[in-house]
């Protein structure tokens, strides 16, 4: 969903989503990868998730490649045995880019120095002094765009509502006006994600660097409408 925009269940889609899988005996895994920021928990502990599996990739190690998984015991136990009754040569499951020691180092530096709860606390802090900063904006401006917040990921997207699909979040796309919005924020000094309309808040972002984004985007707005 990252390449057409934000999309976020329904209120109460998760409990009955969970409901069916354990009604199914249906496995929940959740790739963490781009919700991690959610919180020190990521998504799962967020929202109150139980899945079964997780897996996550280098946001773990800070942007160096990297990988890791971690599963309830039952399933644990369950790929132990599917590994042991393998025929041979079968490969059974791995991290191919979590060996190296760059890799450890970057993952341990991350999970101590960089992921902690007063790290967390703030991103997530800006992150919604954002939001709410944009949704201002949008409504001053007049224009009838969404605003879309998953932990310390913001995105304003060129629909009224948020989307409920990737079809609608797709559809709300407008390539040409990405365009000119991101090189005229390029213009005043402002670099957001090169795709779509996406804002990171990383524990380096401070309050001026929100103040300085929503100043660029107010002046860019205002020559637009």
């Amino acid at each position: 969903m990252t390449n057409v925009g934000m999309v976020l269940p329904d209120p109460g889609f998760w409990p009955q989503a969970q409901a069916l899988m354990r009604r199914h005996s249906t496995l929940l895994v959740l790739d963490e990868t781009h919700t991690l920021s959610t919180g020190p928990g990521g998504y799962a502990q967020a929202l109150g998730l139980t899945p079964d599996a997780l897996v996550l990739g280098k946001p773990l190690g800070g942007g160096v490649p990297c990988a890791a998984y971690g599963m309830s015991a039952e399933l644990a136990q369950r790929a132990v045995d599917a590994k042991t009754s393998a025929p041979p040569g079968h490969s059974g499951i791995g991290t191919t880019l979590s060996g190296g020691m760059l890799a450890m180092a970057a993952m341990r530096a991350t999970l101590t120095q960089v992921m902690t709860p007063q790290a967390f606390a703030h991103i997530l802090a800006q992150a919604d002094v954002l939001a709410r900063g944009l949704r201002g904006l949008l409504a001053r401006h007049g224009q009838a765009w969404c605003v879309t917040q998953v932990g310390a990921r913001v995105e304003f997207q060129f629909c009224a509502a948020p989307p409920r699909n990737g079809t609608q979040a797709q559809a709300a796309m407008d390539s040409e006006l990405e365009h000119l919005l991101h090189l005229a924020l390029l213009n005043r000094g402002v670099l957001i994600t090169p795709f779509h309309n996406m804002l990171l808040v990383c524990p380096d972002t401070t309050p001026t660097d929100v103040a300085r984004l929503l100043a660029a985007l107010d002046d860019v707005l205002g020559h637009i409408t």
